[in-house]
């Protein structure tokens, strides 16, 4: 399926001039979302705990939440609703609830602290807290594309301003990392931020309902006709491939977490930089694959090659993230103000994270343009691409963090990540090359088959193990590279939450180090400090 079967030449909407507003109001929309979704971990991290269990169990029922959002809209909400007004009142509801969590949390805090407990029925006890205050506004959250994507039509044009769509809302998310992080949580507290989050939400409601006056909305009949409408043939190959590339990006987000953390420092910041610099290139990358739906003769084909580059951009980080980064030659002491160092994390951040990340947010508008097909609600078209995607995500992090890391380490989980992707490469160059008979695969696929896994096979290789240095020392890791050598380490692991080591000196001195820090020793000078 080329996008050439589609209308090119029907205009997006008789209100074209107004898309670029809608741009804007997605900045604003994604800004506040993850000003909530920092300052609700933050909240929610002091009630529940702040292990990996935890956090595991939180960002499963976020992103859950906006699953269901963005598949319910077109079941909830009639295709002659006036799109401007129902997202409106979505931006007005998700404020409304960001209110709600911050008045309530706190009095209702003893109640889980009065029940929970360890093993399985205090995971249970955390997910039901966690969904009680999250799955409100987080399907309100998710439910904000499918309904303004009714504004569009299904065409190449249209899918193209969907991935533009997509693509603001991630910078909105970025300033919206930035300011929670660096600004409003350290000068002020989650009060502040919650209410800034909430005027965002107001201002994006009040002007959406201000273009929503002065266009006059001709919806779409929700006849069974409409409903029988399918998408393009294969499109549950790119549903499939799309849902792993979820998976394998926020599977290599939570490894680049635990590796960057030791890079940089276990500081409250470190989190905000890395997901910055990681929805960064989720934004370009968005932004160049929307420009290219709109233009590209085989989208499946455009899909299948990003999902292959993947696996490149994955061995690019992880050979900067155990090779390169812990020996470069920068001691964090030099600088006296902190903010130079913020800026040089963030720059090794993005070096790290942007060559995957735009790949991975070009996929979302490659998809979209893959399994659209002309007359389709385009609310049930973005839902059903976006809960793939949601669904996939959800895996990749519950997966890594609660047991590829623990279980297998770093290292075998960015091999199984680069793997995953080699897989959707596949399905979509090799196997499902002609969807309309799948079944007979041209010689030219089985090559092209065979460069693909020759090509992932040397690159998994590639990858090494965190180095003893970095698990032992962190950030100073360069600072110990000339003593290295007298070092003797009799143990290093990585756990669930954090990774460990055991160093010998010699001379009957072991140091205990975790998460990149000497937690204790029996240097006679800490062991008067010890007990």
């Amino acid at each position: 399926m080329t996008t050439k079967t589609m209308d090119s030449t029907r205009s997006v909407s008789p209100y074209q001039h107004h898309l670029p507003w809608l741009v804007i109001l997605f900045i604003g929309s994604g800004c506040a979302a993850l000003i909530y979704e920092i300052v609700w971990f933050q909240m929610l991290s002091l009630i529940v705990g702040s292990s990996a269990i935890s956090l595991g169990v939180l960002l499963g029922t976020f992103m859950g939440g906006m699953c269901i959002g963005s598949i319910g809209l077109s079941k909830v909400v009639a295709t002659d609703k006036h799109p401007l007004r129902v997202y409106a009142k979505l931006e007005a509801g998700i404020g409304i609830f960001g209110l709600l969590v911050l008045w309530l949390l706190p009095h209702i805090g003893g109640l889980y602290t009065s029940i929970g407990g360890p093993g399985m029925l205090g995971i249970m006890v955390r997910a039901v807290f966690c969904c009680l205050f999250l799955l409100p506004p987080t399907i309100m959250m998710g439910a904000t594309l499918p309904a303004i994507s009714r504004w569009v039509e299904t065409t190449p044009r249209g899918v193209s301003w969907l991935g533009f769509f997509y693509g603001g809302n991630t910078f909105g998310a970025v300033l919206g990392c930035l300011l929670a992080g660096f600004y409003l949580l350290r000068l002020y507290d989650v009060s502040i931020a919650t209410y800034a989050a909430v005027g965002l939400n107001i201002m994006v409601a009040l002007i959406a309902l201000w273009l929503a006056r002065l266009t006059t909305y001709e919806g779409r009949q929700q006849s069974e006709q409409m409903k029988s409408v399918h998408m393009s043939p294969g499109s549950r190959s790119v549903l499939i491939v799309i849902a792993l590339s979820g998976m394998t990006a926020l599977g290599a987000e939570v490894v680049w977490t635990r590796l960057l953390t030791l890079t940089f420092g276990g500081t409250t910041y470190t989190f905000s930089l890395i997901l910055a610099s990681f929805l960064v290139g989720i934004g370009i990358g968005s932004a160049a694959g929307s420009v290219l739906a709109r233009y590209i003769q085989n989208a499946r084909n455009a899909l299948g090659w990003t999902q292959f580059l993947v696996v490149l951009g994955l061995a690019w980080a992880a050979y900067l993230l155990t090779r390169a980064l812990p020996y470069w030659p920068v001691s964090p002491d030099i600088s006296s103000n902190p903010w130079f160092n913020f800026q040089f994390d963030f720059v090794r951040a993005v070096l790290t994270a942007f060559p995957a990340a735009v790949l991975w947010g070009a996929s979302f508008p490659l998809a979209l343009a893959a399994v659209a097909s002309k007359g389709q609600d385009p609310g049930r078209l973005v839902g059903k691409v976006y809960a793939a995607n949601t669904v996939g995500a959800i895996l990749g992090a519950l997966l890594s963090s609660l047991v590829l890391i623990g279980s297998l380490g770093t290292q075998m989980t960015q091999r199984i990540m680069m793997g995953i992707a080699a897989v959707g490469a596949l399905m979509l160059l090799v196997i499902d090359m002609n969807p309309i008979d799948p079944v007979r695969p041209q010689r030219r696929s089985i090559y092209r088959g065979a460069g693909i896994l020759i090509t992932t096979l040397l690159l998994v290789w590639t990858v090494a193990p965190v180095p003893d240095l970095l698990v032992g020392y962190g950030r100073y890791a360069a600072t110990y590279q000339q003593t290295s050598e007298y070092v003797d380490w009799v143990f290093v692991g990585e756990g669930m939450n954090s990774s460990m080591a055991v160093s010998d000196l010699g001379g009957g001195i072991r140091n205990y180090h975790n998460a990149g820090k000497v937690q204790a020793s029996s240097e006679p000078q800490d062991m008067r400090l010890q007990r």
